[in-house]
């Protein structure tokens, strides 16, 4: 992840999302044509935060948006992905992210846990499956299990949902542009999956 651009792109996502994960490479694409030029920073959103219920894994509307929009762009963008069977909610999951990155594996783990749900149908809410994740991303298994249990991050996401809300973030994913002098305030903010085109043409007029 950049640190000193002259352009920051902040990313509001959640793990649950099926669209973040399928913009995933996009910004992956970003990251390595403008390089040192861009500073990404990721945030938390939790979709359905609790008191809200989740979704049904079965239900056909979530079935329909699969068939009708996920599977199609999957397949587009030749990503592998299918419906999860369980649909958790996600607070522990973007605690592990912000442990992560505080001990230099945010990639690492962003990746392989946005895989764990969408590749393998894994229950990335549940503790002891995010420590597997973990593991893989070359984090301190116990380390990571104190961590979530005691809710050290707890804070900063609630941190991150409240600053989305401040900015009238409504939906993920989010993706704030500006020059690194501007708040955030000031950014420009495009919302869903696109093409790399777009973002390449905001950064281009930022860079101007």
């Amino acid at each position: 992840m950049n640190s000193d651009g002259p352009l920051k792109v902040d990313i509001w996502s959640d793990y649950v999302c099926p669209f973040c994960y399928l913009q995933l490479a996009i910004i992956d694409q970003l990251q390595q044509e403008y390089g040192s030029r861009i500073t990404v920073q990721w945030h938390a959103f939790e979709l359905r935060p609790e008191p809200l219920a989740t979704l049904d894994p079965s239900a056909d509307y979530l079935r329909a948006t699969w068939r009708q929009a996920v599977y199609p762009m999957a397949q587009k963008r030749k990503v592998l992905m299918k419906l999860p069977p369980v649909q958790p909610r996600s607070r522990n999951v973007l605690e592990a992210a912000a442990f992560a990155k505080v001990h230099g594996k945010f990639e690492a783990f962003h990746k392989e846990a946005f895989r764990a749900f969408f590749e393998f149908g894994r229950d990335i809410g549940d503790i002891l499956e995010l420590l597997e994740v973990g593991s893989r991303a070359g984090l301190d298994r116990q380390a990571l299990n104190s961590a979530l249990s005691k809710h050290h991050y707890t804070d900063q996401i609630v941190a991150d949902e409240g600053l989305a809300d401040e900015l009238g973030l409504r939906a993920v994913p989010a993706f704030l542009i500006r020059r690194a002098d501007q708040p955030l305030s000031e950014a420009t903010v495009m919302n869903g999956t696109m093409g790399i085109g777009p973002f390449k043409r905001e950064i281009d007029r930022l860079c101007a």
